[in-house]
């Protein structure tokens, strides 16, 4: 039926404190030059897939996946502030390119503790970095995110024939 919305659900990617894109203490997420998302404060070193998908890139230095949801949604998941510059060290990655994954399914563990003592800011951005014109995100308000809980929803409106 013309008009309606379709809504994609991606769960939490991480356990810890929910936080708005606003909050990350970077320029390039907090103020969203890469998209919009959502970001989380976590309270241990595990990432998990937010919805099936596939794995498209994983950075070689192991702070960031790039991953696509079976909706065709394109997602970075950048572990931390920085971390770039760790050049993959506390990182350990248990997916790889062109994999398929199920919501849940851990795809990097890092040493959050050995990071933080390193002085590296370990909150972890989920931006979508390409959302069409007909996707809209909406960040449901949480103080909590889990893998069972859900972070963001996508809703796309299908277009009328006067649209296309």
């Amino acid at each position: 039926m013309p008009g309606q919305t379709e809504t994609e659900k991606y769960f939490g990617y991480a356990r810890g404190r929910q936080i708005a894109m606003e909050e990350v203490k970077d320029d390039v997420f907090g103020k969203k030059m890469l998209g919009d998302g959502v970001a989380v404060l976590p309270e241990e070193g595990n990432v998990y897939a937010p919805a099936d998908g596939t794995v498209v890139h994983v950075f070689d230095t192991k702070h960031a996946i790039c991953f696509v949801s079976r909706y065709k949604t394109e997602i970075l998941i950048h572990i931390g502030v920085d971390t770039v510059k760790l050049e993959g060290k506390y990182f350990t990655v248990h997916v790889e390119n062109g994999m398929f994954v199920k919501r849940g399914q851990l795809l990097i563990e890092f040493d959050k503790e050995q990071m933080e003592r390193d002085g590296y800011d370990t909150t972890i951005p989920m931006i979508f970095t390409a959302l069409p014109k007909e996707k809209r995100l909406e960040i449901p308000v949480s103080a909590r995110m889990s893998p069972d809980k859900t972070a963001a929803l996508v809703h796309r409106l299908e277009q009328t024939e006067e649209q296309i």
